[in-house]
């Protein structure tokens, strides 16, 4: 009598190995680690930038050229980045960006020391062009891994990186600053990413079907809502501009990414010159908002997908946690500039980050509905237009600053941006799969 193999001991043999019970967690787990390595290499600058530019006599519209410096080259890599992670695979992709701008935090301390001003700017933008590919990488990746029904909460969780990263920079190089001098806060945080990416290297594939210990249960669980994605597709890169869908999210980044850039850095400057804090402490009052913001994220996303499985629509689910959540982070940012109680301040920064988050379960998910195919190189198109306000936003906050010293109207004009995105993705966001 023979005994007929299950699927599992099939695949079990192959591979020589048991199979692993949730290996997209894992994937997810490494792809949030990348986001915080990601943001702790590019936030460390706004603690960094005050010693150095008190070393260097940089005025503040020279500050705010250096800090601005890395979206130049940010921006290039976004489409290119998309498209060779949907044809090559996130994994490649990701772990090569990776390696990329670690080597290049490593070489700003020295870029700056020997060159000054101009060796930073050349540094930071050649770390931008690493750092380009990590967002369009990530979505590629998740929409080969998540289930529909878990995409809210998986985009949340790897996204909520971008907070904690920011935490981790902001607590951690201070007393690196204090201690070893600002060099070694770039020296220390380069070396983060060349660790991550042997892990990433041996644990992760660009797809299910690729990896070596992953059960059939489980990739039936992920491919049950969606089909299996082909390694290479046409690229529908004129429907995608021509689509009014694919601009709602456009704006609605752009307008979050302008708050959110200028925030990441500028912030640190304005708890320390405004409010009064000594450089520090400065970490320990600016970790609140993205604290706020890392936890409201995570539990939005679980919001959403727990609206999903009520049976409300994908697209109303967006909707509204897209425009209460920015709405009441806006109403927060117009705020603050009536004010002066340094505690309320920073209470009223929480909530605008608490109710902010939500956003990434609203315009934030929405590539995985309308392009699970092209996640990738939508992400990159979206992520491409709205770094420039890394460019402009965060030079022009630095001139704002110079020319008028008013905190106020820079707080006033995150709040009237916000409030544009919010409407635009209102009136032209769609849940329907427009690209296949």
């Amino acid at each position: 009598m023979s005994i007929e193999s299950s699927p599992d001991d099939k695949a079990n043999a192959a591979g020589n190995r048991p199979a692993d019970s949730a290996v997209r967690h894992r994937v997810i787990g490494l792809s949030f680690l990348a986001v915080i390595i990601c943001y702790m290499d590019r936030t460390n600058l706004s603690i960094a930038i005050i010693p150095m530019a008190e070393q260097f006599q940089w005025d503040k519209a020279t500050t705010g050229v250096i800090l601005s410096s890395f979206f130049f080259g940010y921006v290039t890599t976004q489409i290119l980045g998309g498209w060779l992670a949907d044809n090559f695979g996130g994994k490649l992709v990701l772990g090569v960006g990776v390696v990329l701008w670690s080597i290049f935090t490593m070489l700003t301390a020295p870029a700056a020391i020997f060159f000054g001003a101009i060796g930073i700017v050349v540094a930071r933008v050649t770390m931008g062009l690493g750092e380009g590919v990590t967002f369009p990488a990530v979505y590629s990746i998740l929409s080969n891994w998540t289930p529909v029904t878990e995409r809210a909460r998986a985009i949340s969780f790897t996204m909520s990186g971008i907070e904690v990263g920011t935490i981790a920079a902001l607590l951690l190089t201070p007393p690196i600053i204090v201690r070893l001098g600002w060099e070694y806060a770039f020296y220390l945080f380069g070396m983060l990413g060349i660790c991550w990416w042997i892990a990433w290297h041996f644990l992760v594939s660009s797809t299910p079907e690729k990896h070596t210990r992953i059960s059939p249960a489980e990739t039936a669980l992920i491919r049950a809502d969606s089909n299996s994605l082909p390694d290479r597709v046409k690229l529908p890169l004129r429907a995608m501009f021509s689509h009014s869908a694919v601009w709602a999210i456009i704006v609605a980044y752009f307008c979050a990414n302008w708050v959110s850039f200028v925030f990441l850095a500028w912030f640190p400057t304005y708890v320390y010159e405004e409010l009064g804090v000594d450089l520090a402490s400065v970490g320990f009052v600016a970790v609140g908002p993205a604290l706020i913001g890392a936890i409201g994220m995570n539990c939005w996303g679980w919001v959403a997908d727990s609206l999903l499985r009520r049976d409300i629509s994908i697209i109303a689910v967006r909707k509204i946690m897209n425009s209460a959540g920015v709405g009441a982070s806006a109403a927060m940012l117009f705020t603050i500039g009536f004010i002066s109680s340094v505690p309320l301040i920073i209470t009223l920064m929480c909530l605008s980050s608490f109710f902010g988050s939500a956003a990434m379960s609203g315009m934030g998910a929405n590539p995985l509905d309308i392009a699970p195919r092209h996640a990738g190189t939508l992400m990159g198109i979206v992520n491409s237009i709205a770094s420039i306000p890394g460019i402009i936003g965060v030079a022009a906050t630095g001139l704002i600053l110079d020319a008028t010293g008013s905190w106020t109207l820079v707080f006033w004009s995150l709040g009237g941006v916000a409030t544009f995105g919010m409407i635009t993705f209102a009136i032209f966001a769609s849940s329907d799969r427009l690209f296949e």
